[in-house]
């Protein structure tokens, strides 16, 4: 018999089915230190909380989120709400002893992001994470060892991207149109993704942004159910230029008004030995080129990375090529999770509240170079 371990979970929405999924779904396919045990959810929306609950077999459910921090029988918190309340929810919970896990990104302002950062170094006990889930496909791990490996020689250049559709005009006014609630709108969504991505796979900071725009296309949405309009004060796309700290260009570039583009979330990495790039929309491909080989016969490789043994998380799932989705990066995440908790390394490094913190100063750091249209030095944003 595994350990027991109690986890509480704040939120009710798309995060919360995703997470609620991995962690029913971790010991089942990983053999992790501790059997996670579904204590108490937590949500804002009384009507549709019970029924949640009973959906995703959470013994417990509640409408006051601080409650849980005075409950001694749970040990780790999994924040999946709205970006503004993750400073408030994280500081409380840490500074009752538990281990926090948070969705991305860390806040929706630095100073939340650093309050964090700080709470989470005073909580000497307290383990902190951070939902970057798509360092967990084994494509992107993968990725992450062969550059480590130096297969990739010097990184040279970066392309990173983040398109989605769905903020069309038509789509209604939600607190992700909104500053106060969401920090930003595409850059916080989905550059924080990519950015996150490019510093895991490359192992190298961001030194410099040396330009941005953040325009947003659509100023107001309806509100559904009525006849009224609300402001959106976020911006619809962000793309900036960057430099690494080992030399690297890269580019960002995000929008949820890229028609089209459901979830397309890909990178490509540059260097003097070689290049590979990752698109999610074919999560279990990676593709590497060679540049060392022979020249009659080099060219791109794709990769099945669904291999037990060969590549990471695979062993735990499906034959070869019975590929995985969405939902397994989450459930990898948690095995990893636990297996920090147990004192066993990850099976590739997990963000945080620190390494998030330093997404969030990048983040920061193309918001200022947008308005006031210049480069931007990471030593300057702290």
């Amino acid at each position: 018999m595994l350990e027991p371990i109690s986890i509480a979970l704040i939120g009710q929405k798309f995060m919360g089915r995703a997470h609620s999924n991995a962690w029913r779904q971790v010991a089942r396919f990983f053999d992790v230190p501790f059997e996670p045990i579904l204590h108490t959810v937590a949500g804002r929306d009384a009507a549709e909380l019970e029924a949640f609950a009973q959906r995703w077999g959470w013994a417990r459910a509640t409408t006051d989120w601080s409650s849980i921090a005075g409950d001694e029988t749970v040990e780790l918190v999994d924040i999946g709400t709205p970006n503004d309340v993750h400073a408030e929810q994280a500081i409380a919970l840490l500074e009752s002893g538990k281990h926090v896990a948070c969705e991305k990104p860390l806040a929706g302002t630095l100073s939340d992001a650093r309050a964090m950062r700080d709470a989470a170094k005073r909580a000497k006990k307290s383990k902190t994470f951070v939902w970057f889930n798509y360092r967990r496909c084994p494509a992107v791990a993968l990725a992450h060892r062969l550059v480590s490996e130096g297969k990739l020689g010097r990184i040279v250049h970066v392309r990173a991207h983040y398109l989605q559709d769905w903020g069309a005009p038509s789509t209604p006014f939600s607190w992700r149109y909104s500053k106060k609630v969401a920090g930003s709108g595409a850059h916080g969504d989905l550059n924080a993704h990519i950015v996150d991505m490019a510093r895991f796979v490359t192992g190298q900071e961001i030194v410099e942004i040396h330009g941005a725009v953040a325009p947003t296309f659509v100023k107001e949405r309806a509100v559904a159910g009525t006849k009224k309009k609300a402001k959106c004060d976020v911006d619809d796309a962000v793309l900036f230029l960057a430099s690494f700290a080992g030399g690297a260009v890269a580019s960002f570039e995000a929008s949820r008004l890229a028609a089209g583009h459901q979830n397309d979330n890909g990178i490509e990495i540059n260097g003097t030995k070689g290049s590979l790039r990752f698109a999610f929309e074919d999560m279990n491909l990676l593709h590497f080129h060679d540049a060392t080989a022979d020249a009659r016969t080099a060219g791109w490789t794709r990769i099945m990375c669904t291999k037990g043994g060969a590549h990471p998380y695979a062993a735990n799932w499906w034959p070869d090529a019975h590929v995985l989705g969405y939902e397994h990066g989450f459930t990898n995440m948690a095995a990893d999770i636990l297996r920090v908790l147990g004192k066993h390394k990850p099976e590739v490094p997990l963000p945080d509240f620190a390494d998030a913190y330093e997404t969030q100063r990048v983040l920061e750091a193309a918001l200022v170079s947008a308005r006031e249209r210049c480069a931007v030095k990471l030593s300057d944003v702290k």
